[in-house]
């Protein structure tokens, strides 16, 4: 599995593989309905922050909790649910590479989805040191949110959280929230709907001080939910867990 898995990864790096043949598969069945007999619909867009600030391309054992993390996510999904993988960082796509879909489907369960996924996030740190992988120098999170929001709806019926690996320290354009007492500015997001929930694993990871970990939730709750006119209906931002 790990070997396969890596092997795809350079591919990726490579250019050779784009997005995955979710194209083709949205749409049938009359449209996707919220629920079917396994449960309820789930859409996921794991974004990989691929800074150099960020622990979880240099920090092994952080990782590979990460990792272990995820899986939990997604080993539960119901049959069509969709997992979006993208990684992010400065704004250029050709700085970041990781770029795959896949649908839970009897012949791509999601145990076996959790799995491949556990073993990608846990292995950044090792793809960053072979070199496969670039760490990268700003962190455009909300520049990256701008960009996924395009080419997904969140009216569609469909449960749809974004799911970021990253301690939230925006780096950018925008503001850079290391600085003490910053801002983001009021939110750019068009969504089409309001999504289910924006989730940060990792925030303030790295800082070493719990009061920062507190400002940056406050700063990404207040930017991200509040009422209908956000791009959110919730957000978690877990430090630990």
């Amino acid at each position: 599995m790990l070997t396969r898995l890596l092997t795809a990864i350079v591919m990726l790096t490579a250019g050779i593989f784009g997005v995955g043949s979710i194209g083709s598969l949205m749409g049938t069945d009359a449209e996707a309905a919220s629920e079917n007999e396994f449960g309820k619909l789930q859409r996921i867009v794991l974004g990989l922050d691929l800074s150099m600030s960020n622990p979880l391309v240099t920090d092994k054992a952080y990782a590979v909790k990460l990792g272990q993390r995820v899986a939990d996510e997604i080993g539960g999904l119901a049959p069509r649910s969709e997992i979006w993988v993208r990684s992010f960082g400065v704004y250029d796509p050709s700085s970041n590479p990781l770029r795959f879909n896949e649908v839970i489907s009897a012949k791509n369960r999601p145990e076996d989805v959790a799995e491949g996924i556990e073993t990608l996030v846990s292995n950044l740190p090792k793809l960053m040191d072979d070199g496969v992988i670039k760490g990268q120098a700003y962190t455009n999170i909300v520049a990256f949110l701008e960009n996924m929001t395009q080419v997904i709806d969140c009216s569609d019926g469909m449960e749809t959280r974004f799911i970021l690996l990253t301690d939230g320290i925006e780096d950018s354009e925008y503001g850079n929230l290391r600085q003490a007492n910053s801002k983001l500015p009021d939110s750019t997001l068009r969504t089409q709907g309001q999504c289910y929930e924006l989730q940060i694993l990792g925030i303030g990871q790295g800082l070493g001080s719990p009061s920062e970990t507190q400002r940056l939730r406050n700063v990404w709750s207040d930017w991200a939910t509040g009422d209908d006119t956000k791009p959110f209906a919730s957000f978690v931002g877990l430090n630990d867990w």
